[in-house]
């Protein structure tokens, strides 16, 4: 569960500085803000998050994968 953890940490993070970032620039526009900073951080995140993605789909996957136990 850790690398979803990691990574679901790692995207509100970015999705925060972006906002931030954003808003000291002078975008006071709540909503504009709000959809910038959305578009902004997930296209960083898609670049820089690429390992932490790739462990948590690893992860997701080896879940779904493993057999289920048979109750008898």
């Amino acid at each position: 569960m850790r690398p979803v953890l990691v990574y679901t940490a790692s995207r509100i993070g970015l999705f925060l500085v972006t906002l931030g970032v954003l808003w000291l620039l002078g975008l006071s526009n709540p909503l504009v803000l709000i959809i910038c900073s959305f578009l902004i951080s997930g296209i960083a995140s898609y670049v820089l998050l690429s390992r932490q993605r790739d462990a948590m789909s690893a992860r997701i996957s080896d879940r779904v994968d493993r057999p289920k136990p048979q109750d008898d």
